[in-house]
């Protein structure tokens, strides 16, 4: 999934032939996850019509301050729109246009949209060569940036006038992409490497049986999918899990067993700045592991089983400047053995969680945490999804690193 996920963007559309290219610029915001609403110029709709757009975006397409159509007549507050926008994109951005939003011209639904808007928003010139070269539409571009909008540069190629040159609006991918990498680049975890262990481990016994746990690993997916949004890249080493990702910038290392686990881990971690091992590791291991199906007999079974290796204790004793966060899962004498671990471990912070609480620990949909830091200060939260846990979690490390 892309950063744009969950965003709302407004596009407008101004009255140029490159209008056209909007119709895949809609499908590729949504296709990202984002939501898009629609506001064209009168003359735009001379290139694009608002049925395509309205299809596209799922949402209607407005051009006027009111729909004469309309039985109802009813007023399109440009106001609630720009307040509702996450990001305004203009697109392609006339040289009309353009100097009209410089000089605070605001003769049409998108304009007033515009002077309206408190997001960023970003313009993509669109016209011919002559056009874009002028010097007051180079003022108008410069303007428009001093204000604070973002450019997206016109690039070079065949013109509608059928010159060759400058002026060409970027293709709906490259501003798709290039608005991505603009959000990326003021994300509190940009450039930033997160480390994340998620799910159980399955220790074999023989070909068909092994020994786990019910973790399903909910929880790390969660603040994987939450590392990545603050624009971090992540790797995820994974135990056996049905969960999925819902970001580009995440890794996923999948692993069964304990050694294994702590094989991947110790491959990447010094490449993390943040390290979140969420994954419920097996204790134990069987110490031999058959190498044909056991057959059931009357007579009882006995496997012996020894230790797997500590992978927390193991990178906490190497760490350096990594931020390394444990979880706890107690049972009994919560804050006294989550304490003890992070001490032990040498951790920055440890996650406890009960299973004395309802709603809380594996397979569940819901999380009821307790942050404790290097000085055990103590934060308790009340049962949330744990989507709104991983929130949780990341608020507290950024005030700590």
């Amino acid at each position: 999934m892309s950063i744009l996920s969950g965003k709302k963007i407004l596009l407008g559309i101004s009255g140029g032939i490159a209008a056209y290219k909007t119709a895949i610029l809609v499908r590729g915001f949504v296709k990202a996850g984002a939501e898009v609403k629609v506001v064209l110029t009168p003359a735009a709709k001379d290139f694009v019509t608002p049925l395509t757009l309205s299809t596209l975006s799922k949402n209607p397409v407005h051009s006027t301050f009111f729909d004469k159509e309309s039985e109802n007549e009813m007023w399109n507050n440009h106001v609630d729109l720009a307040l509702w926008a996450d990001l305004m994109l203009v697109a392609p951005a006339t040289a009309n246009t353009l100097s009209k939003m410089a000089n605070g011209t605001s003769d049409n639904l998108l304009l007033a949209c515009y002077l309206s808007a408190k997001c960023k928003t970003y313009f993509a010139p669109a016209m011919d060569l002559d056009m874009y070269q002028h010097t007051s539409t180079k003022k108008s571009i410069k303007t428009l940036q001093d204000y604070g909008n973002i450019l997206i540069p016109a690039t070079s190629g065949e013109l509608a006038s059928g010159l060759i040159g400058e002026g060409r609006m970027a293709e709906p991918e490259d501003i798709i992409s290039f608005i991505e990498k603009d959000i990326l680049a003021t994300l509190p975890l940009k450039n930033k490497t997160v480390l994340i262990t998620a799910g159980p481990t399955y220790e074999a016994i023989d070909p068909v049986r092994f020994i786990g746990n019910r973790s399903t690993g909910k929880m790390g997916y969660a603040i994987a999918n939450r590392a990545a949004s603050l624009g971090a890249r992540v790797i995820l080493v994974s135990g056996p899990s049905n969960e999925k990702v819902a970001y580009t910038n995440i890794e996923i290392r999948k692993v069964e067993s304990a050694d294994e686990m702590y094989q991947e881990v110790h491959k990447y971690f010094n490449e993390a700045d943040i390290v979140i091992a969420t994954a419920a590791v097996a204790d134990y291991k069987p110490a031999t592991i058959a190498t044909k199906k056991i057959k059931k007999k009357d007579a009882s079974l006995q496997i012996e089983l020894l230790p797997t290796k500590d992978i927390l204790a193991s990178i906490g004793a190497i760490k350096k400047s990594q931020f390394l966060v444990g979880f706890a899962l107690e049972t009994n004498n919560e804050l006294e053995n989550a304490k003890s671990k992070l001490k032990r471990k040498n951790l920055d912070m440890i996650i406890l969680n009960s299973l004395q609480d309802k709603g809380a620990g594996f397979a569940t949909a819901t999380n009821k945490i307790t942050i404790i830091d290097k000085k055990e200060q103590v934060l308790e939260f009340k049962l949330k999804s744990k989507i709104e846990v991983a929130k949780d979690i990341f608020d507290s490390i950024l005030h700590k690193i």
